[in-house]
């Protein structure tokens, strides 16, 4: 809920907008892209007061917005070429019964004004086949099909490789030269302090400060948060597991990629990072039975055979997956928090075969609290939380019940610096209990959060294994860039 905000965009500088996950962020972004109608106060554009009554009355007005829930921007059935058009054909400025053969050369010149290099068949592909990534670029592209008066972008890069954000950077750059209005909503606060000339910190549904360049990052997010971030010692590099918890010999991530061997320990945090592309997603989802590789070679748990054919074994072996993509591969629409929380474990909700309602209510209230999950309670539903909050729904879920191999993909994905802390405090936890956590990445300052081990791939192989504390942040950034 919005409490009174006041908030100045002006063009041709970058506003970026801070705050914990639940301080009203999305909220107010949607009301400026006119998903939401206030209650009360004004909106003025160019000096007029006005109203956005739908979202395409807001893109007629030159306000372009990037949402950070793809699921909501895209239409899977249609192809690659008429999602990046769809605003176009929304506004019948583009035929409705028009070929996609026709609607090819506009989407090619849509697409290449991000320099993304797509092909013919790239967009005569359904969108539900591109990654998540490439689905951040294509609402990217789609937003400057004309160069908008106001770009609002939400976590623009939280799915995205360093190349790709570099990417996004340098467009933001230019866009800020040329005039646009940019609010830019991130918990990195290093895009933050690069790009941004003001900064606005929202908590509880107001702006309790404003700076302007140079900023003082470390107020920022006292305020954010309401009381100073305690400096305290990262977890990594302290934990040494010698117990092993999962063996695998011959697996090949990609059909081209060589056969992987390699051992994974209880009692450590086990760090994966690389490249989006790089086979992180592909080896996790097949450790937890969610994929089938064409080589899949040997696996152990506990010393014992593991080849599970669905989650389902997994995780009556106790394998569980935080996936990467919470909406599509985690989420069921209009589910409460609580029957969201309970899915993969209902047998402890039931007696005799019967779900045991108080008891599943009861189970999610406690995960609320000890996840500091901003929710009016366990029967709200998980997609009307904010996105910070549905990821650590999704992250309490599997940690709720303590797994001995627990794999986490992108788990710090739209989380704020607070929530981030204290998913990889709760990782360590676990591992010095004696747990097997394998945290998979693209960020090399989140692994530094939480790893004790570092491993990273490239193309489906892994081209460096060091103690965390034991190896610097170059060293992780050349090997990424490793050419097979």
């Amino acid at each position: 809920m919005l409490k009174g905000i006041d908030l100045a965009l002006h063009r041709g500088r970058v506003t970026a907008l801070l705050g914990a996950n639940g301080a009203g962020k999305s909220t107010l972004i949607k009301v400026l892209a006119g998903v939401h109608q206030p209650s009360a106060g004004q909106i003025l554009v160019d000096g007029d007061e006005t109203r956005f009554e739908t979202p395409m009355a807001a893109a007629r007005a030159g306000v372009r917005t990037v949402h950070q829930r793809i699921d909501d921007s895209i239409v899977p059935g249609l192809t690659v070429a008429e999602n990046l058009l769809f605003e176009k054909i929304a506004l019948g400025e583009t035929s409705r019964i028009a070929s996609l053969r026709s609607l090819l050369p506009k989407a090619r010149q849509i697409a290449d004004a991000l320099d993304l290099g797509w092909s013919d068949q790239m967009l005569r592909k359904d969108v539900f086949e591109l990654s998540i990534a490439d689905c951040q670029l294509l609402l990217l592209a789609r937003a400057l099909a004309e160069t908008p008066g106001v770009l609002i972008l939400d976590e623009p890069t939280s799915t995205l490789s360093a190349a790709e954000a570099e990417r996004i950077f340098a467009l933001v750059s230019r866009l800020r030269s040329e005039g646009v209005a940019i609010l830019y909503v991130s918990h990195r606060l290093g895009e933050v302090n690069a790009l941004a000339d003001d900064v606005a910190v929202l908590r509880d549904g107001r702006v309790v400060d404003h700076q302007v360049k140079p900023f003082s990052l470390d107020r920022a997010v006292t305020a954010m948060l309401s009381q100073p971030l305690i400096s305290e010692p990262s977890p990594s590099g302290t934990l040494s597991g010698t117990e092993v918890a999962v063996t695998i010999r011959g697996l090949r991530v990609f059909d081209e990629s060589p056969p992987l061997d390699l051992d994974l320990h209880y009692g450590e945090v086990t760090g994966i990072v690389g490249l989006i592309g790089a086979g992180k997603t592909e080896f996790l989802e097949s450790l937890f039975g969610a994929r089938t590789l064409s080589s899949p070679g040997t696996v152990t748990v506990d010393a014992d055979g593991y080849a599970p054919r669905s989650p389902k074994d997994a995780i009556r072996r106790g394998v569980h997956l935080v996936p990467e993509d919470r909406a599509a591969q985690g989420m069921l629409p209009g589910w409460s928090i609580a029957r969201t929380l309970s899915l993969p474990f209902l047998t402890r909700h039931t007696t005799h075969g019967v779900l045991n309602r108080a008891h599943e209510s009861a189970t999610a209230r406690r995960t609320i609290e000890d996840f500091s999950i901003v929710a009016n309670g366990p029967d709200q539903p998980v997609d009307a939380l904010s996105g910070g909050n549905q990821q650590k729904v999704m992250v309490a879920r599997w940690m709720q019940i303590a797994p001995r191999v627990l794999l986490l993909d992108e788990p710090f994905r739209g989380v704020d610096i607070g929530a981030r802390r204290q998913i990889a405090r709760r990782a360590s936890y676990q591992a010095g209990e004696g747990a097997c956590i394998v945290v998979a990445t693209s960020d090399v300052d989140e692994l530094r959060e939480i790893a004790d081990r570092v491993l990273v791939m490239v193309e489906g192989r892994i081209v460096l294994d060091a103690r965390a504390h034991e190896v610097s942040n170059e060293a992780i950034v050349s090997s990424m860039a490793e050419v097979a």
